[in-house]
């Protein structure tokens, strides 16, 4: 064999090996980083869960507090709705009590005032005279 040939081996034989080197360090590399990262999940895992346990916990909590206000605010509607009916009822009752007996007073005292004005009509008047232009208390 040439010495040439050999040179040529040789070197192609010490790129094989670089090659080998780096393709080792590249697999070091990348294990050394799947375990950074597997750390790094479980340091995340650690520190997420129990944030995650408290934001259900709180959501649960609103939601518990959003159903009591929401029966708070069913049972004030049907106290104003209670109200309004019992106030609609005492108006009516108002009404019935105190208003027809008015109407019915105020309709005599007519009646009274219409037979008083009848009787006034009827009673013989007095010729007065006739006013004039001139008034006699006027001082003028």
């Amino acid at each position: 064999m040439s010495t040439t040939a050999e040179v040529l081996l040789g070197l192609i034989a010490v790129a094989t090996l670089a090659i080998a080197a780096v393709q080792i360090g590249l697999v070091i590399v990348a294990v050394r980083l799947a375990r950074q990262v597997q750390d790094l999940r479980a340091s995340l895992d650690g520190e997420i869960r129990p944030l995650i346990l408290n934001l259900s916990a709180a959501s649960n909590n609103v939601v518990r507090a959003t159903e009591l206000a929401v029966s708070q605010f069913q049972r004030v509607d049907r106290l104003f709705g209670d109200l309004a009916h019992r106030l609609e009822d005492a108006t009516r009752l108002v009404q019935s009590t105190l208003l027809a007996p008015l109407r019915e007073g105020r309709a005599l005292l007519a009646a009274v005032g219409a037979a008083l004005g009848a009787m006034r009509d009827t009673r013989p008047t007095r010729e007065e005279p006739l006013p004039t232009d001139d008034d006699p208390l006027f001082i003028g």
